[in-house]
Protein backbone atom coordinates (compact mmCIF):
# COMPACT_ATOMS: atom_id res chain seq x y z
CA UNK A 1 0.00 0.00 0.00
CA UNK A 2 0.99 3.47 -0.38
CA UNK A 3 3.20 5.13 2.44
CA UNK A 4 2.44 8.18 4.80
CA UNK A 5 2.39 11.61 3.60
CA UNK A 6 5.75 12.65 2.74
CA UNK A 7 6.31 16.16 2.63
CA UNK A 8 7.00 18.25 5.83
CA UNK A 9 4.52 20.46 6.80
CA UNK A 10 7.11 23.21 6.95
CA UNK A 11 9.90 21.80 4.41
CA UNK A 12 8.85 20.76 0.49
CA UNK A 13 10.12 17.66 -0.28
CA UNK A 14 10.77 17.30 -4.20
CA UNK A 15 12.06 13.56 -4.09
CA UNK A 16 8.93 11.88 -3.42
CA UNK A 17 7.26 9.42 -5.69
CA UNK A 18 4.39 10.47 -8.03
CA UNK A 19 1.14 7.65 -8.39
CA UNK A 20 2.14 7.59 -11.73
CA UNK A 21 0.11 7.08 -15.12
CA UNK A 22 1.58 5.45 -17.85
CA UNK A 23 0.35 1.79 -18.28
CA UNK A 24 -1.98 0.51 -21.41
CA UNK A 25 -4.49 3.02 -21.55
CA UNK A 26 -7.72 1.89 -20.87
CA UNK A 27 -10.26 2.41 -23.52
CA UNK A 28 -12.24 5.65 -23.12
CA UNK A 29 -15.75 5.70 -22.33
CA UNK A 30 -16.47 8.69 -24.80
CA UNK A 31 -20.33 7.40 -25.98
CA UNK A 32 -23.27 10.28 -24.74
CA UNK A 33 -25.50 9.20 -22.45
CA UNK A 34 -29.01 8.34 -23.90
CA UNK A 35 -31.53 11.56 -23.20
CA UNK A 36 -33.33 9.62 -21.04
CA UNK A 37 -30.27 8.84 -18.75
CA UNK A 38 -31.02 10.05 -15.22
CA UNK A 39 -29.86 13.53 -14.80
CA UNK A 40 -28.01 12.82 -11.34
CA UNK A 41 -25.45 10.34 -13.03
CA UNK A 42 -23.55 12.53 -14.71
CA UNK A 43 -21.37 10.15 -14.14
CA UNK A 44 -18.39 9.65 -16.89
CA UNK A 45 -18.74 10.79 -20.04
CA UNK A 46 -15.06 10.21 -20.30
CA UNK A 47 -14.00 8.51 -16.77
CA UNK A 48 -10.24 8.69 -15.28
CA UNK A 49 -9.52 5.71 -17.86
CA UNK A 50 -9.51 7.72 -20.55
CA UNK A 51 -5.64 8.54 -21.32
CA UNK A 52 -6.09 12.46 -20.67
CA UNK A 53 -7.75 12.14 -17.47
CA UNK A 54 -5.40 9.78 -16.32
CA UNK A 55 -2.48 11.46 -16.91
CA UNK A 56 -4.35 14.66 -15.06
CA UNK A 57 -5.00 12.21 -11.81
CA UNK A 58 -1.52 11.33 -11.92
CA UNK A 59 -0.42 15.01 -12.30
CA UNK A 60 -3.00 15.85 -8.75
CA UNK A 61 -1.46 12.97 -7.08
CA UNK A 62 2.37 14.07 -7.62
CA UNK A 63 1.11 17.79 -6.28
CA UNK A 64 0.71 16.33 -2.98
CA UNK A 65 3.28 13.39 -2.76
CA UNK A 66 5.94 15.13 -4.61
CA UNK A 67 5.30 18.83 -4.56
CA UNK A 68 5.12 18.52 -8.04
CA UNK A 69 2.83 17.79 -11.14
CA UNK A 70 5.74 15.70 -12.97
CA UNK A 71 5.12 12.51 -12.01
CA UNK A 72 7.28 11.09 -14.57
CA UNK A 73 10.26 11.70 -12.79
CA UNK A 74 9.53 9.30 -10.05
CA UNK A 75 10.55 5.78 -11.46
CA UNK A 76 13.69 6.05 -9.92
CA UNK A 77 12.55 7.35 -6.33
CA UNK A 78 13.77 5.28 -3.49
CA UNK A 79 14.28 6.38 -0.02
CA UNK A 80 13.48 5.04 3.59
CA UNK A 81 11.63 7.91 5.32
CA UNK A 82 11.21 6.44 8.48
CA UNK A 83 7.51 5.33 8.29
CA UNK A 84 7.96 2.06 9.46
CA UNK A 85 7.51 1.08 5.86
CA UNK A 86 10.96 -0.12 4.82
CA UNK A 87 12.13 1.48 1.34
CA UNK A 88 9.82 3.47 -0.99
CA UNK A 89 10.17 3.95 -4.26
CA UNK A 90 8.31 4.21 -7.56
CA UNK A 91 5.66 5.99 -9.31
CA UNK A 92 3.53 4.74 -6.47
CA UNK A 93 5.06 4.65 -3.51
CA UNK A 94 6.10 0.46 -3.67
CA UNK A 95 7.08 -0.36 0.07
CA UNK A 96 9.76 -3.51 0.81
CA UNK A 97 7.68 -4.13 4.22
CA UNK A 98 4.29 -4.14 2.68
CA UNK A 99 4.48 -6.60 -0.38
CA UNK A 100 3.69 -4.54 -3.03
CA UNK A 101 7.38 -3.70 -3.68
CA UNK A 102 7.72 -7.56 -3.39
CA UNK A 103 5.09 -7.57 -6.27
CA UNK A 104 6.30 -5.26 -8.29
CA UNK A 105 10.12 -7.17 -8.44
CA UNK A 106 8.79 -11.02 -8.77
CA UNK A 107 6.45 -9.37 -11.53
CA UNK A 108 9.69 -7.21 -13.23
CA UNK A 109 11.13 -10.99 -13.23
CA UNK A 110 8.79 -13.01 -14.75
CA UNK A 111 9.01 -10.19 -17.85
CA UNK A 112 12.44 -9.91 -17.34
CA UNK A 113 14.80 -12.84 -15.66
CA UNK A 114 17.67 -11.98 -14.69
CA UNK A 115 16.98 -7.85 -14.00
CA UNK A 116 19.42 -5.87 -11.74
CA UNK A 117 16.97 -6.43 -8.60
CA UNK A 118 15.93 -10.00 -9.27
CA UNK A 119 18.97 -11.37 -6.68
CA UNK A 120 17.16 -9.36 -4.41
CA UNK A 121 14.18 -10.89 -3.67
CA UNK A 122 15.43 -13.33 -1.46
CA UNK A 123 15.70 -10.57 0.70
CA UNK A 124 12.27 -8.66 -0.39
CA UNK A 125 10.52 -11.35 0.89
CA UNK A 126 12.40 -11.82 4.28
CA UNK A 127 11.94 -8.52 5.51
CA UNK A 128 7.89 -8.22 4.00
CA UNK A 129 5.90 -6.60 7.32
CA UNK A 130 8.65 -4.89 8.31
CA UNK A 131 10.63 -1.77 7.99
CA UNK A 132 13.99 -3.75 7.62
CA UNK A 133 16.93 -3.16 5.39
CA UNK A 134 18.39 -6.80 5.93
CA UNK A 135 20.01 -8.44 2.43
CA UNK A 136 19.31 -4.83 0.72
CA UNK A 137 21.91 -2.92 1.73
CA UNK A 138 24.06 -0.93 0.89
CA UNK A 139 23.04 -1.37 -3.26
CA UNK A 140 19.59 -2.06 -3.52
CA UNK A 141 19.09 1.90 -4.28
CA UNK A 142 21.66 2.40 -6.63
CA UNK A 143 20.26 -0.86 -8.36
CA UNK A 144 16.57 0.36 -8.20
CA UNK A 145 17.77 3.84 -9.71
CA UNK A 146 19.46 1.43 -12.64
CA UNK A 147 16.63 -0.29 -12.90
CA UNK A 148 14.63 2.47 -13.57
CA UNK A 149 16.33 3.27 -16.54
CA UNK A 150 15.42 0.04 -18.05
CA UNK A 151 11.93 0.35 -20.57
CA UNK A 152 10.18 -2.83 -19.03
CA UNK A 153 10.88 -1.96 -15.19
CA UNK A 154 8.72 1.52 -16.07
CA UNK A 155 5.82 -0.87 -18.09
CA UNK A 156 6.06 -3.22 -14.33
CA UNK A 157 5.65 -0.21 -12.24
CA UNK A 158 2.76 1.05 -14.33
CA UNK A 159 1.25 -2.54 -14.65
CA UNK A 160 1.32 -3.36 -10.84
CA UNK A 161 0.25 0.41 -10.27
CA UNK A 162 -3.10 -0.08 -12.45
CA UNK A 163 -3.26 -3.93 -11.29
CA UNK A 164 -3.45 -2.83 -7.59
CA UNK A 165 -4.86 0.55 -7.23
CA UNK A 166 -5.69 2.71 -10.45
CA UNK A 167 -8.04 -0.45 -12.09
CA UNK A 168 -10.04 -1.49 -8.58
CA UNK A 169 -10.19 2.33 -8.04
CA UNK A 170 -12.32 2.79 -11.40
CA UNK A 171 -14.07 -0.08 -11.73
CA UNK A 172 -15.61 0.11 -8.22
CA UNK A 173 -16.40 4.27 -9.27
CA UNK A 174 -18.17 3.24 -12.18
CA UNK A 175 -20.06 0.39 -9.96
CA UNK A 176 -21.02 3.22 -7.89
CA UNK A 177 -22.03 5.72 -10.71
CA UNK A 178 -19.37 8.13 -9.99
CA UNK A 179 -17.87 10.66 -12.98
CA UNK A 180 -14.72 11.11 -13.43
CA UNK A 181 -13.58 13.01 -10.09
CA UNK A 182 -14.83 10.51 -7.55
CA UNK A 183 -13.31 7.77 -9.43
CA UNK A 184 -10.56 9.84 -8.58
CA UNK A 185 -11.09 10.31 -5.45
CA UNK A 186 -11.25 6.23 -5.01
CA UNK A 187 -7.84 6.42 -6.55
CA UNK A 188 -6.52 8.88 -4.74
CA UNK A 189 -7.99 7.13 -1.25
CA UNK A 190 -6.98 3.59 -2.32
CA UNK A 191 -3.36 4.40 -3.32
CA UNK A 192 -3.11 6.09 -0.05
CA UNK A 193 -4.70 3.89 2.64
CA UNK A 194 -4.75 0.48 0.57
CA UNK A 195 -7.62 -1.97 0.48
CA UNK A 196 -6.93 -4.18 3.41
CA UNK A 197 -8.85 -5.11 6.38
CA UNK A 198 -7.85 -2.54 8.66
CA UNK A 199 -10.34 0.06 9.12
CA UNK A 200 -8.67 3.45 7.43
CA UNK A 201 -8.86 1.01 4.25
CA UNK A 202 -10.52 2.13 1.14
CA UNK A 203 -13.14 -0.26 1.14
CA UNK A 204 -13.89 0.50 4.66
CA UNK A 205 -13.99 4.15 4.09
CA UNK A 206 -16.43 3.67 1.68
CA UNK A 207 -18.46 1.35 4.14
CA UNK A 208 -18.25 4.44 6.40
CA UNK A 209 -19.48 6.57 3.41
CA UNK A 210 -22.24 4.54 3.29
CA UNK A 211 -23.67 5.17 6.73
CA UNK A 212 -23.95 8.30 5.49
CA UNK A 213 -25.65 8.69 1.92
CA UNK A 214 -26.03 6.15 -1.09
CA UNK A 215 -24.06 6.37 -4.41
CA UNK A 216 -25.81 6.82 -7.38
CA UNK A 217 -26.09 3.71 -8.68
CA UNK A 218 -28.53 2.95 -5.59
CA UNK A 219 -30.30 6.36 -5.94
CA UNK A 220 -28.32 8.81 -4.27
CA UNK A 221 -27.17 12.38 -5.41
CA UNK A 222 -23.87 11.98 -6.59
CA UNK A 223 -22.27 15.31 -5.14
CA UNK A 224 -24.01 14.02 -1.79
CA UNK A 225 -22.41 10.56 -1.75
CA UNK A 226 -18.61 12.14 -2.50
CA UNK A 227 -19.22 14.80 0.18
CA UNK A 228 -20.03 11.61 2.73
CA UNK A 229 -17.10 9.98 0.57
CA UNK A 230 -14.67 12.63 1.63
CA UNK A 231 -15.88 12.91 4.86
CA UNK A 232 -14.89 9.40 6.28
CA UNK A 233 -11.63 9.94 3.89
CA UNK A 234 -10.99 13.03 6.17
CA UNK A 235 -11.71 10.67 9.07
CA UNK A 236 -9.35 7.62 8.02
CA UNK A 237 -6.25 10.31 7.61
CA UNK A 238 -6.78 11.57 10.85
CA UNK A 239 -6.04 8.42 12.40
CA UNK A 240 -2.37 8.46 11.37
CA UNK A 241 0.10 11.84 12.01
CA UNK A 242 1.67 10.86 9.03
CA UNK A 243 -1.82 11.51 7.03
CA UNK A 244 -3.41 14.00 9.51
CA UNK A 245 -3.04 17.07 6.56
CA UNK A 246 -6.04 16.55 4.97
CA UNK A 247 -5.81 19.49 2.32
CA UNK A 248 -5.23 17.00 -0.21
CA UNK A 249 -9.15 16.37 0.47
CA UNK A 250 -10.22 20.01 1.29
CA UNK A 251 -7.94 22.32 -0.54
CA UNK A 252 -8.62 20.34 -3.70
CA UNK A 253 -10.63 17.39 -4.11
CA UNK A 254 -13.35 19.21 -2.51
CA UNK A 255 -13.13 22.10 -3.87
CA UNK A 256 -14.19 20.39 -7.70
CA UNK A 257 -17.22 18.99 -5.92
CA UNK A 258 -18.57 22.53 -4.39
CA UNK A 259 -18.08 23.77 -8.36
CA UNK A 260 -19.59 20.70 -9.42
CA UNK A 261 -16.56 19.57 -11.85
CA UNK A 262 -17.85 16.00 -11.63
CA UNK A 263 -15.48 15.05 -15.02
CA UNK A 264 -12.65 16.66 -13.48
CA UNK A 265 -12.52 19.15 -16.63
CA UNK A 266 -9.61 21.45 -16.89
CA UNK A 267 -8.30 24.07 -15.85
CA UNK A 268 -8.01 23.02 -12.33
CA UNK A 269 -6.12 24.86 -9.58
CA UNK A 270 -6.04 23.81 -5.98
CA UNK A 271 -3.69 23.79 -3.34
CA UNK A 272 -1.93 20.92 -1.19
CA UNK A 273 0.09 22.47 2.17
CA UNK A 274 -0.89 25.96 1.02
CA UNK A 275 1.23 25.33 -2.44
CA UNK A 276 -0.63 26.44 -5.39
CA UNK A 277 -0.47 24.19 -8.42
CA UNK A 278 -2.62 24.49 -11.86
CA UNK A 279 -3.69 22.33 -14.68
CA UNK A 280 -4.93 24.76 -17.83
Amino acid sequence: MFTPQRKNRTVALGALLGAALLAAPVAAHATAAPATAPAASTAAATGLDDPAKKDIAMQIVSSAENSSLDWKAQYKYIEDIDDGRGYTAGIIGFCSGTGDMLDLVEYYTQVKPGNVLAKYLPALRKVDGSDSHAGLDPNFTKDWAKAAQDTEFKKAQDHERDRVYFNPAVKQGKSDGVGTLGQFAYYDAIVMHGDGSDSTSFRNIRKRALTKARPPAQGGNETTWLNAFLDARVWAMKQEEAHSDTSRVDTAQRVWVKKGNLNLDTPLDWKVYGDPFHIG
